[in-house]
């Protein structure tokens, strides 16, 4: 057996024995210094959560109660202040649902209009003391004492109203019963001998021709600002003479602080106190145009009234 393998079998034997050994190491060598691959991360599966009872909501509540007493007045604060606006908005609330079911809300009422005023009420006819109630109420402000009582008319400074019974050629006829000689005696020009104030330019069309049969051959003209210009106007009373003007009091006290309408001939002033609108309003109801008589008789008529030269009409 010694021959057939030769001399040098142990050696061999021991080489082979040596190298498997020393082959097992460096693998292990290599396997040690091979990276270790990591493991990707699985997501876990997500916990169910669970619903707060009423046991843990309280427990919590003490908790917080707990961390606010022990809590430096800095964090205290910030952790009240919820608390309290959270129970101010649930007693607001409450006391808002207590109202509705305890009291209903009040309806608020309506202020009357004048239309609902004067819808309601019975028409009266205008008489001296209306106007003369006016006048101190206008000139209470603007005057002393003494000087309202100077701008107070008499009744010899009116003529008789109308008590809604005539029409305004029938009031006309009464109250200028010689209208026919005055007429005639009238030769001045930019001058009227009556004058009727009225509201608005519709009216003094409607009251012009309800004029027919008073005036006769009198020539009556239009003093409003609708579709007319002031100086058409102007130049219609220089060109001839005019017995009667019809118009709004603007353009009256326009026409005459421009010398363009005289009053040295004026001797009626009838206003228009009774006639009411679409909405129930008489001239004197409607501030606008209040004003504007006012502003007229002020700058020009009281003063020739006191003097007996003038005498006022209401219509």
């Amino acid at each position: 057996m010694g021959d057939d393998l030769g001399d040098e079998w142990w050696q061999h034997d021991c080489k082979s024995d040596g190298s498997e050994g020393e082959e097992d190491e460096v693998e292990k060598k290599k396997s040690k210094n091979k990276p270790i691959k990591e493991k990707p991360n699985v997501p876990k599966k997500a916990e169910k959560r669970k619903m707060p009872t009423e046991n843990t909501v309280t427990a919590k509540k003490k908790k917080n109660e707990a961390e606010v007493c022990f809590a430096p007045p800095f964090l205290a604060v910030k952790c009240i202040t919820p608390v309290s606006s959270q129970a101010s908005n649930i007693s607001r609330q409450e006391s808002e649902k207590e109202k509705s079911t305890k009291s209903p809300k009040k309806k608020k009422r309506k202020k009357k209009s004048i239309t609902d005023v004067l819808a309601a009420s019975d028409p009266k006819p205008g008489c001296p003391a209306d106007l003369q109630n006016f006048l101190t109420g206008y000139f209470s402000d603007k005057r002393s004492v003494i000087e309202q009582e100077e701008l107070k008319l008499q009744d010899s400074c009116f003529l008789t109203c109308n008590d809604l019974t005539h029409s305004l050629s029938s009031y006309l006829k009464h109250i200028c019963p010689k209208w026919a000689k005055i007429q005639k005696q009238h030769t001045e020009k930019q001058s009227v001998v009556l004058l009727i104030v009225c509201s608005s330019a519709l009216r003094a069309i409607e009251l012009i021709k309800q004029l027919t049969t008073f005036k006769g051959e009198a020539k009556a003209v239009k003093l409003f600002a609708k579709h007319i210009k002031i100086e058409q106007q102007v130049k219609l009373l220089q060109k001839g003479v005019v017995h009667i003007g019809v118009g709004t009091p603007c353009r009256i006290s326009d026409l005459i602080h421009r010398d363009g309408l005289s009053l040295q001939a004026l001797r009626f002033l009838v206003l228009d106190w009774n006639w009411r609108d679409q909405k129930s309003r008489r001239m004197m109801d409607i501030p606008e145009i209040k004003q504007d008589v006012f502003k007229l008789l002020e700058s020009c008529i009281l003063d020739r009234c006191q003097a007996a030269n003038v005498k006022i009409g209401l219509f």
